[in-house]
């Protein structure tokens, strides 16, 4: 059975503190859903209401495209140990960019990665948790490094060069292109 809040418990914390990988949903009208892994110690509640994460250059950027143009996100954790549980973060998120004024508020709660490329900011407006029972057992082994190692030996100018071209998703719609390559650890 689902139990719903209005905010992260401190039992949710320790949950999403506990996971090594989530899981980021958006959608918007006339295009794909999109369903995406993450990795890295990349997400951040920074309070009850508000969590964000730490976004790299990838094969695209339809999360930006789908909260600019619709707002919603859904993020969900799975417990792969014990107890048993599956939590999903539902609300409304936006990106900040190196570029954007909001910046220097939220950078600082993060290591910045090779490749940084955006922090996605999410107001919470409802918590769910379920059981999870029907998710298998798994151990974590490591972190991929092959994205972050990607970046590092990118060339700077040739990295902004590429992303400032991707300004649309696959289904066309708008995104923003950061405007400077994070050079990370």
């Amino acid at each position: 059975m689902a139990d719903f809040s209005d905010e992260l418990s401190e039992k949710h914390i320790e949950m999403i503190g506990k996971q090594p990988v989530f899981f980021v949903a958006t959608a918007a009208e006339g295009a794909r859903i999109n369903l995406s892994p993450k990795g890295y110690d990349a997400f951040r509640v920074l309070t009850p209401k508000r969590v964000a994460y730490l976004d790299l250059g990838g094969s695209g950027n339809e999360t930006h495209a789908h909260l600019a143009a619709d707002g919603r996100i859904t993020i969900m954790f799975c417990n792969f140990q014990q107890p048993a549980n599956i939590l999903r973060i539902y609300g409304r998120g936006h990106a900040v960019l190196p570029q954007d004024a909001e910046w220097e508020a939220f950078a600082p709660h993060f290591t910045l990665l090779p490749g940084t490329r955006q922090i996605f900011v999410i107001e919470v407006e409802s918590v769910q948790t379920s059981c999870g029972w029907g998710v298998p057992f798994m151990e974590y082994q490591e972190e991929r490094q092959t994205l972050k190692k990607s970046h590092a030996q990118s060339n700077p100018d040739e990295w902004a060069a590429k992303h400032a071209l991707r300004i649309s998703s696959i289904d066309g719609l708008p995104t923003r292109a950061t405007d400077r390559y994070i050079a990370g650890e």
